[in-house]
């Protein structure tokens, strides 16, 4: 029986810590997969003053925008146990549940700051404090709606996106395989973030061939960012950044062509 991502390479840009999983599903269903981090995750030092400001336990809801704001932010002592925990898609909400936190609110369907904001437990929200925990830069979509709906918003950074160190023979691999015109090659990003920090370590001399290369990426914000950057290889939008979910709308899309990417 062919497996049905049998002749793909993926090239997995996720931080080296979370593509494990992704790369051992992906293997499963027949794909050959490059490990090429992007990004590093670094938690944030918080002194104990501004621990004490970004306690869950002293707001009405706690939202993680990621499943490093979980991790980060258990780190640093900012444990709940008594308000209510909102987790920005499914792969959040099963880090928190794999920490023993339940989850009260999750998108359905989508996982971005517009899913959240479309539930009912934050459409009347008037005097409600809400701590929001994210990475330095986040997105403030949360926050102005949020306020603007008549919370009030703390947001606490407790990590930091970093580029990746060079890796010289990663890249080399990634070149190699560019150049094999037998080889049909999916890059697989989850985030903006992780999309600007692989278009500035590939060297000008495979930025055409990575350009004009299948995308795999979670929903239309992330799409729009890719054209907007010059890509012009097929792109392929999954609507969430979870590993089955990007590797089921990579199989829909393979099985809707009939052959793989680029073939």
């Amino acid at each position: 029986m062919t497996l049905p991502l049998a002749g793909l390479t993926l090239v997995v840009t996720r931080p080296q810590r979370q593509a494990g999983h992704f790369i051992e599903l992906a293997t499963r269903a027949g794909a050959h997969c490059l490990a090429l981090p992007a990004l590093e995750i670094e938690p944030v030092a918080l002194d104990a003053a501004t621990r004490a400001q970004l306690a869950p336990d002293a707001h009405d809801w706690t939202i993680y925008t990621s499943a490093n704001a979980v991790e980060a932010s258990l780190q640093q002592q900012l444990h709940p146990s008594r308000c209510r925990v909102a987790a920005i898609g499914r792969a959040t909400a099963q880090v928190l549940r794999e920490r023993g936190i339940t989850v009260d609110a999750l998108p359905d369907g989508r996982s971005d700051s517009e899913g959240l904001l479309a539930l009912p437990a934050f459409s009347a929200i008037t005097g409600q404090r809400i701590l929001i925990l994210r990475g330095i830069g986040g997105r403030e979509l949360l926050r102005e709606q949020l306020s603007q709906r008549g919370a009030s918003v703390q947001v606490g950074e407790v990590y930091r996106r970093k580029p990746a160190p060079a890796d010289a023979p990663g890249l080399a691999a990634l070149e190699r395989t560019l150049d094999r015109l037998d080889c049909k090659v999916v890059i697989v990003v989850t985030s903006v973030e992780v999309l600007d920090a692989l278009l500035a370590m590939v060297p000008p001399s495979s930025a055409a061939r990575l350009h004009a290369t299948t995308l795999l990426l979670p929903g239309p914000r992330v799409a729009a960012a890719a054209a907007g950057r010059g890509w012009t290889g097929e792109i392929v939008v999954a609507p969430a950044a979870e590993d089955a979910t990007m590797l089921a709308a990579l199989r829909r899309h393979v099985a809707g062509q009939g052959k793989p990417p680029g073939a």
